[in-house]
């Protein structure tokens, strides 16, 4: 039997995988960090809004989505790409293609992406580190601001949809993938590749954590996450470099909004902290 029957048990495998990243990330009771995110989500107005603020991203997200089906705008640069990479991911692919293989990168792709990003605010939270809770945020935000006008305006489809010899093996592990993913991700919406931006973004700021478990872990699982793209057969080797760019950039910029230098700039940022230690 498959391990991914539906959404349903998806969604149940990502809040036992935030448990235990929380649970290690921590090494305190994940339910204590849990009630510390909610006391922040009534108590400070700005941490609210910046959660607020990233879950209204995703809502736009889904809103490419509608907004695209009305669109006459019907390029496609899938051959493009092919034209550059050529038999890249197919390769990639068959050299690797292993059952055991398919489960864990399908369980990395649905269940692990998602559940870094929801733990990255829980560890940071219990941290009290809220700039790099802020940091997340942002660099969400800026993932799919500037990915999304790409999935409008330069469509390209994923790699199984095209190379005659690529399969998405994804659908071992998660056969109702298509039916249940599917409307969360369109099938042209592959350039950025927001699985590799986000992972490397979330591997960037968890960098500053002071976590030793969360600093080893999200890099690797960044490094995963982007042989699994190739592997079970959804992006092109541009998607990645485009998507490794865009999550550096987010990541940055996040850091610097969280941390007020891209207003203040480094000198005045400098200023404001040697008069503080003054006081």
């Amino acid at each position: 039997m498959s391990p991914f029957v539906s959404m349903t048990h998806a969604t149940v495998y990502i809040v036992i995988t935030v448990f235990f990243f929380l649970l290690f990330g921590t090494r305190k009771n994940p339910f204590s960090t849990a009630g510390l995110f909610v006391q922040e989500i009534f108590t400070s107005r700005k941490y609210m809004l910046h959660f607020v603020g990233m879950i209204a991203i995703l809502f736009f997200n889904k809103a490419e989505l509608w907004v695209e089906r009305g669109m006459h705008y019907r390029a496609d640069f899938t051959k493009s790409i092919f034209g550059i990479e050529g038999n890249f991911v197919a390769s990639i692919q068959h050299l690797f293609h292993n059952d055991a293989l398919t489960y864990v990168s399908s369980y990395f792709y649905v269940i692990v992406f998602p559940a870094v990003m929801i733990a990255s605010i829980g560890i940071y939270t219990f941290e009290k580190n809220y700039k790099l809770v802020y940091a997340v945020c942002c660099a969400l935000m800026f993932n799919y601001m500037i990915a999304i006008p790409f999935f409008l305006f330069f469509p390209v489809n994923e790699v199984w949809a095209f190379h005659p010899n690529v399969d998405l093996l994804i659908t071992k592990a998660f056969p109702t993938f298509e039916q249940d993913y599917r409307p969360l991700s369109g099938l042209d919406n592959c350039f950025p590749s927001l699985h590799t931006s986000i992972s490397v973004s979330m591997a960037v700021i968890a960098m500053r954590s002071r976590s030793a478990f969360w600093k080893i872990f999200v890099p690797l699982n960044a490094a995963f996450i982007i042989f699994s793209i190739f592997y079970l057969g959804i992006h092109w080797l541009s998607d990645m470099c485009a998507g490794m760019l865009l999550g550096i950039f987010a990541a940055r910029l996040g850091l610097r909004i969280s941390e007020g230098r891209l207003v203040l700039g480094e000198r005045a940022l400098l200023k404001q902290n040697f008069k503080k230690n003054e006081m």
